[in-house]
C-alpha cells in the first residue's frame, strides 16, 4: 500500500506535465494559425475595396435602367388606360342615348 501511496502521484505528476506541454504546443499552433488567417483576411479585405467602385458603377447602371424600365411601363399603363376609358364612355353613351330615345 505505501508504494501505491509514492508511485501514483508521481504518475500523476507526470501525466500532467506531458498534459501541460501538449497545451503549450496546441496554443502555439493555434496562435500561428490565427495569424495566417489575420493575414488572409486582411488580403481579402483589400481585394473586396479595390471592387468597390466596379460594384458602385453596377448599382448606379442598374438603378438608371430600372427608372427608365419604370418609365416605359408607366407610359404604355397610362395608354391602356386611356384608350379603354375611351370605349367605356362610348358605350355608356350610346346606352344613354338609348335609354333617352326610348322614353
Amino acid at each position: 500500500m505505501n508504494f501505491l501511496n509514492t508511485f501514483l502521484p508521481v504518475v500523476i505528476y507526470i501525466l500532467l506535465i506531458i498534459l501541460l506541454i501538449v497545451g503549450i504546443i496546441i496554443g502555439i499552433k493555434l496562435i500561428k494559425t490565427i495569424t495566417k488567417v489575420d493575414k488572409v483576411v486582411d488580403d481579402v479585405n483589400t481585394k473586396v475595396k479595390t471592387l468597390d467602385t466596379f460594384f458602385s458603377i453596377i448599382d448606379f447602371t442598374t438603378d438608371k435602367l430600372s427608372a427608365v424600365s419604370d418609365w416605359i411601363v408607366d407610359g404604355i399603363h397610362s395608354l391602356f388606360i386611356k384608350i379603354f376609358k375611351k370605349r367605356k364612355r362610348k358605350k355608356i353613351e350610346e346606352e344613354l342615348d338609348e335609354n333617352e330615345s326610348e322614353e
